[in-house]
């Protein structure tokens, strides 16, 4: 099981990036996938999460800026990030679900995500 994170980098304050991350060698239809985030010096929070039905849920601090979304033929959950802040900084992770609980049982590597002020 592999879980593959691109899209991150620079951008100023109020710019955009579109995260994809890219599962393969696994069940991806039937789990909810969640992207993940860690800030220099605080420790990792969930920032959305996506059903297998395309329910969404997001942390209140993305809440209308952030939007999660899949494409389950091609095994891939997005974020797209608009209206970025600087405190949107950080290591991104994007995480498949285990069935029934909220926890994640793979993650892929991360990709940063840096705004500028």
């Amino acid at each position: 099981v592999q879980l593959q994170a691109s899209g991150g980098g620079l951008v100023q304050a109020g710019g955009s990036l579109r995260l994809s991350c890219v599962a393969s060698g696994s069940i991806f239809s039937s789990r909810h996938m969640g992207w993940h985030r860690q800030a220099p010096g605080k420790q990792r929070e969930l920032v959305a999460t996506i059903t297998s039905g395309g329910i969404t849920h997001y942390v209140n601090s993305v809440k209308g800026r952030f939007t999660i979304s899949r494409d389950n033929a091609k095994n891939t959950v997005y974020l797209q990030m608009n209206s970025l802040k600087p405190e949107d900084t950080g290591v991104y992770y994007c995480a498949r679900g285990v069935p029934g609980s909220w926890e994640y049982d793979y993650w892929g590597q991360g990709t940063q995500v840096t705004v500028s002020s």
